[in-house]
C-alpha cells in the first residue's frame, strides 16, 4: 500500500514506552503509518492540526490537557479525523465523556493486538468501537421503558436496518456483519450511513447511544448468537 493510501495515525500518550510499543505494532502492518507523536494534550492538538491524521490514538490521563478535552478540540477543528481512546481507565464516566467529546472508539490498554488493529482500521473508515456493555448500563435508566413504546419509536428504520444497527452497536465490524448476512462490507457500511441519516445524527456514536436508549440491545443476545452461528 502506498503512502497516499496508508492510514495515518497520530500517537498520544505521556509514556514513551507505550508510544514505542504502539508504533512498532502499527508500522508492522504495512497499511498503517504513524505520522507523529505527542506526550500531552496540548501538543496533541497542535500535532493534529499540523498533520491532519486519519486516526488519533490517545490516552485519557495526560498532563496539561486530558484526552477528553483534547478530543473535543480536535473534533471541533478536524471533524474528518477519528479519535480512538486507548486507556487503562475503567471508569464508566470516562467512556461517556469520551463519546460526548466525539471519540469514535474506546479501548482499554489490556486489549489484544488484533482487536486494537481492527479498531484502528474500523474507525478510520467511519466505524465505531465502543464498550457497549458499559454504554448499555449507563443509559439503561433513560432508554424507552417498554417494548410497546420501543415499537412505536423505531426512528423510521426497517426491520433489516434495526438488525444491522443492533449488530453494529454490539461492536461487530462491517466485515463481520457482511459475512453473516451475505452482503459486502460496503453494503453494510452504506446501510449504517442510511441509518445515521434517517435518525438525523452526525456521528456513529450517537446512533449507538440511540440503539441503547431504544432498547435494541435488550434482546440482542439471540441476534448475536444468530450472527455467530451463521458465520461458522
Amino acid at each position: 500500500m502506498s503512502e497516499a493510501t496508508d492510514i495515518k495515525v497520530l500517537l498520544v500518550d505521556d509514556h514513551s514506552i507505550v508510544r514505542d510499543g504502539l508504533r512498532r505494532i502499527l508500522e508492522d502492518t504495512g497499511d498503517i503509518r504513524v505520522v507523529g507523536e505527542a506526550d500531552d494534550g496540548l501538543t496533541a492538538v497542535e500535532a493534529a492540526m499540523s498533520l491532519s491524521p486519519d486516526v488519533v490514538v490517545m490516552d485519557v490521563l495526560m498532563p496539561n490537557k486530558d484526552g477528553v478535552e483534547s478530543c473535543r478540540e480536535i473534533m471541533g477543528k478536524l471533524p474528518e479525523t477519528r479519535v480512538l481512546i486507548l486507556t487503562a481507565s475503567t471508569e464508566e464516566d470516562a467512556v461517556i465523556n469520551a463519546v460526548a467529546a466525539g471519540a469514535t472508539g474506546y479501548l482499554q490498554k489490556f486489549t489484544g493486538t488484533d482487536e486494537f488493529l481492527s479498531a484502528v482500521r474500523e474507525v478510520s473508515v467511519g466505524g465505531a468501537r465502543l464498550p457497549i456493555d458499559v454504554v448499555r448500563r449507563v443509559f439503561s435508566g433513560i432508554r424507552a421503558p417498554t417494548r410497546q413504546s420501543r415499537a412505536s419509536s423505531t426512528g423510521g428504520l426497517t426491520v433489516r436496518e434495526q438488525e444491522i444497527l443492533t449488530l453494529f452497536a454490539q461492536g461487530n465490524s462491517y466485515s463481520e456483519i457482511a459475512e453473516a448476512r451475505g452482503n459486502s462490507p460496503l453494503t453494510i457500511r452504506n446501510a449504517v450511513y442510511r441509518i445515521q441519516d434517517k435518525l438525523g445524527y452526525s456521528t456513529k456514536q450517537e446512533i449507538v447511544v440511540w440503539a441503547v436508549r431504544n432498547g435494541l440491545l435488550d434482546d440482542s443476545s439471540e441476534l448475536s448468537d444468530d450472527l455467530n452461528s451463521s458465520a461458522q
